[in-house]
């Protein structure tokens, strides 16, 4: 009779919402090698490039285009938009699929995730766990590149105003708000890879299979967006407008493009994360 109160007790303290923390998933996340190499890879990226253009002399733009790589070294502020311009539309992708994808397919492949599901903990409070876990780190990473550009560039070209490949400049106040409103953006228009990755992380046991189908499917969108041939078809893809954000480094921003990118991005995300959840509900796990 004890040992039979004693496991009533047991079952009746059981709160699903405190299984499996933010705080300790989170930290299991940190800790991880793959967390510390990409934040090292996005840390030193700045680094790079300013060497590239101390050897390589003043920047220019692709094919005799004005974009932001004419004005990488006006300023520091210049130099935090020029290296998310060059790392927007492939490396940024890198951290968010690996966050999204191993998250839940490096347990199976790790053969823990049956052991974690019978802690207990629900499958959908695991999910959410984490899913927001990943999306943080995805968020982090896309802030720690700006920021430490930004105060490389400082160092390097001197703080000034953003000074506008078309004509014009902000000044530092304006341009860091204008900047804050990118990397949302960016972040907004990520989320459709983050949804891939998540979606084959849960349909499969091995990391490398949802990280790599989701970079890959992510490359196939740029590519279809390159085919002109497709017409008005290319705004039904998220890589259409991942460059819209440039808009906004205006002097009078343009909104029209954002908006139209950030419902395109939410809408394939919505759906994917719907159907990892609704399919790992039903999935028969024995990883």
């Amino acid at each position: 009779m004890t040992a039979l109160a004693e496991r009533t007790e047991v079952a009746h303290g059981y709160r699903a919402g405190r299984t499996l923390p933010l705080r300790v998933e989170l930290v299991r996340q940190l800790k991880r090698r793959r967390t510390l190499v990409m934040g090292a890879v996005l840390a030193v990226l700045p680094f790079v490039l300013v060497v590239a253009f101390a050897i390589g002399g003043e920047p220019d733009g692709p094919d005799d285009r004005v974009t932001l790589m004419d004005t990488a070294t006006a300023s520091g502020a210049n130099f935090a938009a020029t290296c998310l311009f060059v790392s927007a539309g492939f490396l940024l992708v890198i951290p968010v699929a690996l966050f999204c994808g191993d998250t839940v397919a490096s347990e199976a492949s790790w053969s823990s995730l049956r052991y974690l599901l019978a802690a207990p903990v629900p499958r959908a409070r695991m999910l959410w766990s984490k899913l927001a876990v990943a999306l943080g780190l995805s968020l982090a990473a896309m802030v720690l590149l700006p920021l430490v550009a930004l105060a490389v560039g400082a160092v390097a070209y001197g703080w000034g105003p953003l000074q506008i490949p078309t004509g014009g400049a902000l000044d530092a106040g304006t341009a860091a708000q204008r900047l804050v409103i990118v990397i949302a953006y960016i972040f907004v228009s990520q989320l459709v890879t983050a949804g891939l990755a998540f979606w084959l992380s849960t349909k499969t046991d091995a990391p490398l299979g949802a990280v790599g189908g989701a970079v890959g499917l992510t490359i196939v969108g740029n590519v279809l967006d390159a085919v002109t041939a497709l017409g008005d078809w290319r705004h039904f893809l998220p890589a259409h407008w991942q460059f819209a954000w440039a808009d906004v480094i205006q002097p009078t921003p343009e909104w029209g493009g954002m908006i139209q990118g950030a419902s395109v991005s939410l809408t394939y995300a919505l759906v994917l994360f719907a159907l990892a959840f609704r399919g790992f509900r039903r999935k028969d796990v024995v990883s």
